[in-house]
């Protein structure tokens, strides 16, 4: 992750659970699985993904968090946000990571 600009788009667990289950876990080896509740199954083995990562995600160079996104704009639910919304604040994020990285 030390080439170019790494983003790490930050989506709480249960948000990116709810997304993927909603058109199956078919095409997500990681996360498919046939027994029980594909949702709770997917929350269970994101936070485990999560956490095996956690170390690599917080080397990014830009972090878009959506539930930061939320908090400033009043928002409680962070699946509302359209993919422009999010793209503009990885925008911004990188924007100020060039930023620091240039001394201003």
């Amino acid at each position: 992750m030390r080439r170019g600009i790494s983003v790490w788009l930050d989506v709480p667990v249960e948000a990116l659970a709810q997304r993927i289950t909603a058109v199956g876990t078919d095409s997500r080896p990681l996360l498919h699985s046939e027994a029980g509740n594909a949702y709770m199954e997917t929350v269970k083995r994101l936070s485990i993904i999560r956490e095996e990562r956690s170390e690599a995600y917080a080397n990014a160079n830009a972090r878009v968090s959506l539930e930061n996104m939320a908090a400033k704009l009043g928002q409680r639910d962070v699946s509302e946000f359209s993919p422009t919304a999010i793209a503009m604040e990885a925008l911004e994020q990188i924007k100020c990571f060039l930023i620091s990285e240039d001394g201003f």
